[in-house]
């Protein structure tokens, strides 16, 4: 299987830039009982398929929340099992990546498809319901 990478430069991947941004604003989601919930109608990274954010602070972890091409959401802890750095979707397939130098490669169940990781990313259950992803982290 021909991976293919995200277009990123030298620069970026060394210093371990992902192309997923923050959300403009972190009012959307809130966590409580180890469950994130997010207002998808106030999440404009979310509405299409192929859209992503991060969720980062006030969380025991980092998550990236993902709307597959396939129309479903998925969340993954937002931490290659190689070298730590932060992942992204790669637009027009199936898989997300390491932003690293090393492009550690995963499909959209967290298995690892190419590159040196080891290990499976961390997936979370997602569920939807009357607008609201909810996303059980632990």
């Amino acid at each position: 299987m021909k991976v293919k990478k995200l277009n990123r430069t030298f620069f970026q991947r060394a210093l371990g830039r992902p192309a997923t941004g923050l959300p403009e604003n972190n009012d959307f989601w809130s966590l409580s009982d180890g469950k994130i919930t997010l207002d998808l109608n106030q999440a404009p990274e979310l509405l299409k398929p192929a859209g992503a954010v991060r969720l980062e602070g006030n969380l025991p972890v980092k998550v990236l929340v993902v709307h597959g091409e396939d129309g479903q959401y998925r969340a993954y802890e937002n931490k290659c099992t190689h070298a730590g750095r932060r992942i992204d979707p790669v637009p027009g397939t199936e898989t997300v990546q390491c932003c690293s130098l090393n492009c550690a490669t995963f499909d959209l169940d967290g298995n690892k498809i190419a590159g040196p990781a080891k290990k499976t990313l961390k997936t979370y259950p997602v569920n939807v319901a009357n607008g609201k992803l909810l996303i059980e982290i632990g």
